[in-house]
């Protein structure tokens, strides 16, 4: 049987800092009376391997699909680099309060410390309080020294860029970046296959044991990128009824599609896997001698690497994050 766009049964992660957003917004069906931070949509981490729920492969997991159809799936230059392990971690986070300020390692530092790849990643701000803010970045020129002195003298957030924030914007966040997603933000992040944070500040917070969370400073202080950026926030235009770029970088391609009309979709060029993560609206995938796919809002899909045409039916005005490996 012929492969088709696979949806996957969303993995919900339970976080001292999450809400209830990404149900009554994203139109998840999570434990209202959990505090659900974020919610994997596509997921190759051990231990949470996603796991298809539409049609006849429902129930297998990603890893098992790979095994199974490798370059038909992901791509056959994607299989020959990764192998197995399915390369990006797709997200949804409700950030109902202030995460950890944080910094994440590249590949060359996370193989020789935890045998893992690195995680370089983006946002895409979905929704945002009135007052949200993000941090990202140094606001000044700055060094180690500089930035332990900081911590030492709890100043930390005297040395950090701060940036407000709307929706419908976009940061893309190399590894060796310090950051923080502020309260009030519900974003989709996508990132390397990497489950690795080292946290530098947390607020002083506790658990439900009475525990402060461990923080990574010695660690952080060795992966950090120490260059001051005066710019942080994408710039993009999107474009109705065009597949319009957000990202490009060595490990994804993110790229908006805004669309009110039937659009035909080539992928002959592309050996990759694309995932299409649903921002606003609903649509139909329709792809030759199968039943069309729907797609709604909060919902994420991955189109195999052997689909070279589609058709994306909009039934309402609809937004989606396209992303797929070059």
């Amino acid at each position: 049987m012929n492969l088709y766009p696979l949806k996957f049964t969303s993995i919900s992660k339970e976080k001292i800092w999450g809400g209830n957003r990404l149900n009554t917004i994203l139109n998840k069906d999570f434990d209202p009376t959990a505090k659900i931070g974020e919610s994997w949509e596509i997921s190759g981490v051990e231990g949470d391997i996603s796991v298809v729920k539409n049609g006849f492969l429902e129930g297998n997991d990603l890893e098992e699909l790979i095994e199974i159809y490798m370059g038909e799936l992901v791509g056959d230059k994607v299989y020959d680099q990764f192998g197995l392990e399915f390369p990006l971690l797709i997200k949804f986070l409700d950030a109902n309060d202030d995460l950890s300020v944080q910094v994440h390692p590249d590949d060359e530092f996370a193989k020789e410390k935890h045998k893992a790849y690195g995680k370089t990643e983006m946002w895409y701000i979905i929704d945002a309080d009135k007052d949200s803010e993000l941090m990202l970045g140094f606001n000044r020129p700055m060094d180690k020294n500089l930035f332990l002195d900081a911590i030492q003298n709890g100043k930390l957030s005297e040395i950090i860029n701060i940036e407000k924030v709307n929706s419908d914007s976009c940061y893309f966040i190399p590894a060796g970046r310090v950051h923080a997603t502020g309260k009030g933000i519900l974003l989709a992040e996508i990132q390397q296959t990497s489950d690795i944070t080292y946290r530098i500040h947390d607020w002083g917070r506790k658990d439900s044991k009475g525990n402060e969370r461990e923080l990574h400073l010695d660690l952080a202080k060795e992966v950090l990128d120490y260059t001051y950026e005066k710019k942080h926030k994408t710039d993009f235009e999107s474009k109705i009824n065009e597949s319009s770029e957000l990202i490009k970088c060595p490990y994804f391609n993110t790229n908006i599609i805004e669309f009110n009309r039937s659009m035909e979709i080539d992928y002959i060029d592309l050996d990759s896997f694309v995932i299409y993560i649903c921002l606003g609206g609903n649509c139909d995938i329709q792809t030759e001698g199968e039943e069309p796919v729907s797609l709604s809002k909060g919902e994420t899909v991955l189109i195999p690497a052997n689909l070279k045409s589609l058709t994306l039916a909009p039934k309402q005005n609809t937004k989606l994050l396209e992303v797929y490996i070059q």
